[in-house]
């Protein structure tokens, strides 16, 4: 009977398992058969909606069908791409902003900004609208010639501020503590694990961090909106964008118009009649058009790497950076002769201190064949830092957060919980350390000894890399380290990086050193396709079903919480990374 059972259990599941296959196989013909019916008129405008969170690189083709089971994001390489190329499609006449939530890094904004801006250069327009702005949205849309709100709409323009948690009192509380070893200089290293509230050091390292950021913002704004940097000041002390008629009397907006009078002004900057209707082409529509079109050209080749998220041991993804995935991303640009330089883009707070040497190692050896020059997106910071220092050239944008210079670790340890719900721990070992830490127990001197020693001679290496790097003494580059972060405007100051500038800079860099001025672009790494995801996903639905129940019975506020501190539990190794989550707003 057991047999018959089994053998009946086997066959259902193959069953259902060739029924899925099927069905995902009928979805994938239907797909890839039918016209995506993409026609873009003359006089057309591009919508720039961009309603989903942004990645640097999803690395996902529009011809997947299966990604239409993924979470949607956006990617910033595609954006970018789509108005490059719709500033010479001559079918294009302007870009219309409207209704933009951004979900975007703060250097992500300026990129696609500074995009808009050159689109504006080849002397068409860019017009915006929207129902409210939030500061990233502003941020972007005073770049358009004309930035239109409604005449009910709300705007919240008040300058940055910086949020930093604090876990002290909640682990007195629960019992479950979180033992910090770290360098001996630092003063903000994993300082919401020690303290309740922020040092004078660390206030002051975030106060200068995002008054750089908001100076980037200012300059930005000032020559967009011809306001002052100190009227624009005074405008966000005063909240004087807070009604709609303050907005326009301020010079924050040019008028208060209903979204049937924005598209009437869209009219008459496309010179259409008002009986004429818009020529609308979405982003995502036009993207279609826009991949086959190519902004380099040329034989020989450049090799993007994207690097994105935090750095852990393992493989990788598009969701955090792995040895694996981008060794193997390295190796494979490295040996094709085409490919003459190899640029890295990284966006990450870093992360494993061991995966960080590893690719700065596989950094070096691509060194040896050909030029590496690195972009820095969002945040290159700590272990982010490790895997960049090395490479020939370093490009950052104004408003990226980078430095962080430093390792530390953090331990899980539960024994006041123990004790509170009567859990006694005994442990029998062979040797005088084989029992070396356990969760039930307070952390031995002994134990603790031996960790500090081993976040000692990872600061030692990560400073010697650093010192390589950039040409300087190990005393100057820990001079500059202790955990310091720094924008990339100061980093360009202090020599951390090369130039300010974007992922284009960085790849016209590339191709300088190679010596090459015809090359197109060659992304790397392959992630998983959507039907390998797809078919993960089935596997996981529960665990994902599970962390929804938390988020729901939680809320948005205190299951971000819970996520820091799982992060920090389950951290392995020591770290090269942000020591504390800096929510910037």
């Amino acid at each position: 009977m057991k047999f018959l059972r089994n053998l009946l259990a086997a066959i259902l599941g193959s069953l259902i398992a060739f029924g899925i296959v099927f069905v995902m196989f009928f979805i994938f013909v239907s797909i890839a058969g039918a016209d995506s019916g993409v026609v873009v008129k003359k006089n057309s405008i591009l919508e720039l909606r961009l309603p989903y969170p942004i990645s640097d690189y999803t690395g996902n083709g529009s011809e997947d069908p299966f990604s239409l089971f993924e979470e949607r994001r956006q990617g910033l390489d595609e954006v970018i791409h789509a108005i490059q190329v719709a500033k010479d499609d001559d079918d294009i006449s302007g870009i219309s902003l409207n209704g933009n939530f951004l979900m975007a890094g703060m250097s992500q904004t300026q990129a696609i900004r500074n995009a808009l801006k050159d689109f504006k250069d080849e002397g068409k327009f860019v017009y915006a609208y929207g129902d409210f702005f939030l500061q990233k949205d502003y941020y972007l849309a005073s770049v358009a010639d004309s930035l239109f709100l409604n005449p009910v709409g709300a705007m919240d323009f008040k300058g940055l501020a910086a949020e930093v948690l604090y876990f002290k009192d909640l682990q007195e509380k629960t019992g479950v503590k979180m033992e910090v070893v770290r360098h001996g200089k630092y003063k903000s290293a994993v300082e919401p694990f020690l303290d309740n509230e922020m040092s004078d050091a660390n206030r002051t390292q975030i106060k200068e961090l995002i008054d750089a950021l908001w100076g980037s913002m200012l300059a930005d704004i000032s020559e967009s909106r011809n306001l002052s940097i100190s009227e624009i000041n005074q405008i966000a002390d005063t909240l004087g964008g807070r009604t709609p008629e303050y907005a326009v009397s301020s010079g924050l907006v040019d008028g208060l118009i209903y979204l049937d009078q924005y598209e009437s002004k869209l009219k008459t900057a496309t010179n259409l009649s008002e009986v004429n209707d818009l020529n609308y082409i979405s982003l995502s529509d036009y993207t279609e058009r826009s991949n086959g079109r190519k902004v380099y050209k040329g034989n020989d080749r450049i090799a993007v790497i994207f690097a994105q998220g935090e750095i852990m041991y393992g493989e990788g993804d598009q969701d955090f950076i792995g040895q694996g995935i981008i060794t193997k991303a390295l190796i494979k640009a490295r040996e094709d002769d085409k490919v003459k330089a190899v640029v890295l883009r990284v966006n990450s707070p870093g992360g494993n201190a061991l995966t960080s040497d590893i690719i700065w190692r596989e950094i070096e050896l691509t060194k040896e064949k050909k030029p590496v020059v690195v972009s820095m997106g969002d945040v290159a910071a700590s272990g982010g830092y490790y895997i960049a220092v090395g490479a020939d050239k370093i490009y950052a944008e104004p408003t990226t957060i980078t430095g962080s210079i430093g390792v530390f670790g953090t331990i899980p340890n539960i024994s006041e919980l123990a004790g509170n719900i009567g859990i006694n721990a005994e442990q029998v070992g062979t040797n005088k350390n084989s029992v070396d830490y356990s969760l039930f127990e307070p952390m031995t001197d002994e134990f603790r000894e031996v960790v500090q020693e081993g976040i000692e001679a990872t600061y030692t290496t990560f400073l010697q890399r650093v010192a390589e790097g950039r040409n300087i003494t190990v005393a100057e580059a820990d001079s500059l380290a202790q955990g310091r972060v720094w924008s990339g405007t100061d980093a360009k100051r202090l020599g951390l990086i090369d130039e300010l500038g974007s992922l284009d800079d960085a790849i016209a860099a590339a191709a300088e050193l190679a010596e090459t001025e015809a090359y197109s672009i060659r992304k790397y790494p392959r992630y998983k396709s959507g039907f390998e995801k797809f078919m993960e996903d089935l596997e996981g639905a529960s665990v994902k079903s599970a962390e929804r129940t938390v988020q729901n019975q939680l809320g948005s506020e205190m299951y971000q919480i819970f996520k820091e501190v799982k992060s920090a539990i389950e951290q392995k190794g020591i770290q090269a990374r942000m020591p504390f989550t800096l929510n910037i707003k």
